[in-house]
Order: C-alpha cells, then sequence, then structure tokens
C-alpha cells in the first residue's frame, strides 16, 4: 500500500505542464496540483473545455494557471517549435512534464485496422510526446529538481490482443521513456518515469469496456497521492521506474 501523505505546500513554487489536462485524470491533476500550490500550463484539444477549468481554477487559485489550446494529432513540427519558444520566453524553467493526452482508437485485429486511424493514434499516442519533450527540453533542464512523466498502460507492457494501435503507442512511450532516462540518469537533474494509471472510471476507459460497471472502478482523485508523489520534490529518487499506480507500494520504492 503507498501511503503518501503530501504537504499541502509540496507544489509550491514548480510550474508543471500537463497535456490532456481539459477531461479525465488530466483534469484532475490540473486542479491537485493547483491545490498544492504548482503554477500551471495546461495543454488540451478542447478550447472550451480548457476555458471552463481556467475559469474554475482562477476562482480558487487566482493566477495559477495558463491555457493552451492544441490538437496533438494535427500539430506539425512547427507548432511544437513555436510551443518551445512560447515557453522559454514565458516560462524559462519547468519543473515538470506529465505526458497524460492520449486516444484509444479502435479494438480491432491488426490486420484489419484502418490506417488511418493508425496514423493518427502514433501522432497523439507517441509523436505528440518526443516532439514536446524536445521543445520543452530547455526550460525542464533549467529546474533544479525536474521531472518528466510519460503515461503508460499495461497493455503497453505485455501485448494484448485486439488493442492495436494504442498497445504499440504505448510500447513506445516505454521505450522512449526508458532512452530518455538513460541518457539523463547522470548528467541532467531531471528524473524520468512513466506510470500506468490502471483501470480508472474514465470516458476512455468506459468506451473501452462498454459493459463495465463504472463504479466498481477508482475515480481519478483516488489516485492523486501517486501523481503527487511523481512530480514533487519527494520523489529525487525515483529515476527509469515503470511504475503502476494501483499497485504500488511503499515497499517498491528505492529508498530516498
Amino acid at each position: 500500500m503507498f501511503t503518501y501523505s503530501p504537504a499541502k505546500d509540496l507544489l509550491a513554487g514548480r510550474t508543471l505542464l500537463i497535456t490532456g489536462a481539459s477531461d479525465g485524470i488530466g483534469r484532475v491533476c490540473a486542479t491537485t496540483f493547483a491545490e498544492y500550490g504548482a503554477d500551471l500550463i495546461l495543454l488540451g484539444r478542447s478550447q472550451e473545455k480548457l476555458e471552463q477549468l481556467f475559469d474554475e481554477l482562477e476562482d480558487s487559485y487566482p493566477g495559477k494557471a495558463t491555457i493552451q489550446p492544441i490538437d496533438f494529432s494535427t500539430a506539425s513540427a512547427e507548432d511544437y517549435k513555436a510551443l518551445g519558444e512560447s515557453l522559454t520566453e514565458n516560462f524559462p524553467v519547468l519543473d515538470g512534464l506529465l505526458h497524460n493526452a492520449g486516444l484509444l482508437g479502435p479494438l480491432c485485429p491488426i490486420e484489419h485496422y484502418p490506417d488511418a486511424d493508425w496514423e493518427k493514434l502514433a501522432k497523439v499516442n507517441l509523436n505528440a510526446n518526443f516532439f514536446l519533450t524536445k521543445a520543452a527540453m530547455p526550460s525542464l533542464q533549467r529546474s533544479d529538481d525536474g521531472r518528466l512523466v510519460f503515461t503508460a498502460s499495461s497493455v503497453g507492457r505485455k501485448g494484448r490482443a485486439y488493442w492495436g494501435a494504442y498497445a504499440v503507442t504505448k510500447f513506445a512511450v516505454e521505450g522512449l521513456m526508458q532512452t530518455m532516462a538513460d541518457e539523463l540518469g547522470s548528467t541532467s537533474k531531471i528524473r524520468v518515469n512513466s506510470l500506468n494509471p490502471g483501470a480508472t472510471r474514465t470516458a476512455m476507459r468506459q468506451t473501452a469496456y462498454p459493459a463495465e460497471d463504472p463504479n466498481t472502478l477508482p475515480e481519478p482523485e483516488a489516485l492523486m497521492a501517486v501523481y503527487l508523489y511523481l512530480m514533487g520534490p519527494d520523489s529525487t529518487s525515483i529515476h527509469g521506474q515503470a511504475i503502476d499506480a494501483q499497485t504500488l507500494s511503499d515497499n517498491s520504492l528505492p529508498p530516498a
């Protein structure tokens, strides 16, 4: 069991970027991180939902959030370059990047998988992680205690029939995490990990398992201790780890 009890000012003075922030786990991360003192850069596909989230945060935590609509399925290399330049100019120090955005796509055999969906999921679930990380690295490298967290899945750690591009892109994200962790382990203060939230009460989960009773699943709020831990200063010793949020225990963590 993971018994972490974060300090109420855990993220004070830290600037964190969250993708997929307008819905589901990303939205709960945004409100939770703000509660614990973080300044936020929130990326999402829906401007309307981002604006609703911004208004909610502004009411409770004024001046803490900046929003930036972006559609990873259509974003170009130039879009990411411009985003990186904006980050460098407006947020020269970035203390954490949480790659939360993702698409499920069709669940069907590989031989019948639609080409367009394959390319779309590659752009959103994999390429966006690469391009955005690359764009954010100058700001992340300026942090004294940076965090880079990729969102994983159990189907990206052991292949599962019919999960198609979602599973394959999640395998690739694990490879990206491991490669960056090895590159940065002895040359940077950035800690790099992947986090599998597990079966959680989200719209994506309901799409994947329409017959499942969502009331049997934990809500995103139940996972926030793990997210806070990985994005905050207490996880300095955690690097290159493939973490499962719902099975994490105190005994499974390396000593601080």
